[in-house]
């Protein structure tokens, strides 16, 4: 019996990946100049580092190097990119389009230019009982968009839920109308295959985190070519990453962060398989074991099809959804009572609680589940480092924790 704690939280963030590790220690204390220093040496070696990185980074998303923009993580890129175009002196209109599934870090941005006098859409999914629950319509977003419309902003694949959008068919349709479109791919790079021209988009923020990286940084992708993508730079103070995002590089970070997408390319054929294939284990055997649970998003993929090559195809896939990703519902029970009780088992629950102000979680609710079912949800997010031994014991004992607090409400 498996007796050590259990992490299934890996959509927050991902432990780092021993031998990124092993790749960033030398800039802690032997490389250790400053990018920006072009008198020595020292900052020769790590400009030399930081550029290797860059092109390494660049060629896995199918990006020029002139392309990536570093930034602290996701959510300063997902901020760099959708007000730096927003705030941009000349731009073409003062229209935003979102969606109601987006990660706050999109949300609360264009929330924020709404209140300054941007004028926002936000679109709704297909709702809960559907195989394409969590999914966008693209006619919806087609029928959205406005001669002033300045921005879209689609993740590619969702944290909560999985859902894969059709990104591709969504850039087209702005590319069409001349708007400019975003998309946040932090749960997406590193575990699909992401080809940047192949999406035809204009902006795309991820971060290393996610991928079995460090903490702290993060990548904009930002197209080069005609017509330019032209942002106003957030942070300002030196002119650093071809004036977008001043400050000093984090070069251990950044040598990281390419490390783990490398690691991730390498591995995605046999990874992304054998999640689904656990992911689907963990399913099936909370249905067995249990009455009334509920799969929240899509329907889950069959763990059998190996990951294509071409990443054209699988974007365009309306019902896939990330091979390491589910969302339950447990009737009966409460989600934050369930989370108490878990014990050795990390997982998060489908609320978005804290202590002063706890409020259901924004995209079940977009689903339109009840904030009853809502508030009865987990999420697991599988990883590298978990076993199929892990996942037997996960599922014994969220099994055991349901029984027991259903048995308690009854009782009550």
């Amino acid at each position: 019996m498996h007796t050590a704690p259990i992490y299934l939280d890996n959509h927050a963030t991902t432990r780092v990946d021993p031998r990124v590790l092993e790749a960033m220690l030398p800039y802690f204390t032997e490389i250790y100049g400053n990018a920006a220093s072009t008198s020595h040496s020292f900052g020769w070696e790590a400009k030399e580092a930081v550029d290797a990185a860059r092109q390494s980074i660049a060629a896995a998303i199918g990006a020029d190097a002139r392309e990536i923009v570093f930034t602290s993580g996701a959510t300063e890129s997902n901020n760099l990119a959708i007000r730096g175009v927003a705030e941009r002196q000349g731009r073409r209109g003062n229209h935003l389009i979102t969606v109601q599934t987006e990660h706050r870090a999109v949300l609360d941005p264009i929330e924020r230019l709404g209140r300054r006098g941007c004028e926002v859409t936000v679109l709704p999914v297909e709702q809960a009982g559907s195989d394409r629950a969590g999914l966008l319509d693209v006619e919806r977003l087609r029928a959205a968009l406005r001669d002033d419309t300045l921005l879209v902003s689609v993740m590619l694949a969702n944290n909560e839920i999985g859902v894969i959008q059709p990104i591709s068919e969504i850039a087209a349709i702005c590319r069409e109308r001349g708007v400019i479109a975003h998309c946040d791919a932090t749960q997406a790079v590193g575990k699909l295959p992401v080809d940047v021209r192949e999406l035809g988009i204009d902006l795309l923020s991820f971060s290393a985190h996610k991928i079995y990286g460090p903490k702290g940084v993060g990548a904009l992708w930002v197209r080069r070519g005609t017509p330019r993508v032209r942002l106003e730079p957030q942070i300002a103070g030196g002119g650093h990453e071809g004036g977008l995002r001043s400050g000093t590089l984090d070069v251990p970070g950044i040598v990281g962060f390419a490390r783990a997408l490398e690691l991730c390319l390498e591995e995605m054929p046999r990874e992304q398989p054998r999640l689904a294939a656990l992911r689907n284990r963990l399913f099936a055997g909370l249905t067995a074991e249990l009455d009334g649970v509920s799969l929240n998003g899509p329907a889950l993929d069959s763990e059998s099809q190996p990951l294509p090559p071409n990443p054209q195809p699988l974007l365009r896939r309306p019902l896939f959804r990330l091979p390491a990703n589910l969302n339950v519902s447990f009737a009966y029970v409460d989600g934050e009572a369930l989370l108490m009780n878990m014990g050795r088992i990390a997982v998060s629950s489908g609320s978005a609680c804290t202590s002063a102000n706890p409020e259901p979680s924004h995209v079940l609710r977009a689903l339109g589940l009840s904030d009853e079912a809502t508030r009865s949800s987990l999420r697991f997010g599988l990883g590298r480092f978990n076993t199929a031994e892990e996942i037997e014991t996960a599922l014994a004992a969220v099994a055991e924790v349901v029984r027991k607090l259903r048995k308690l409400s009854s009782l009550a």
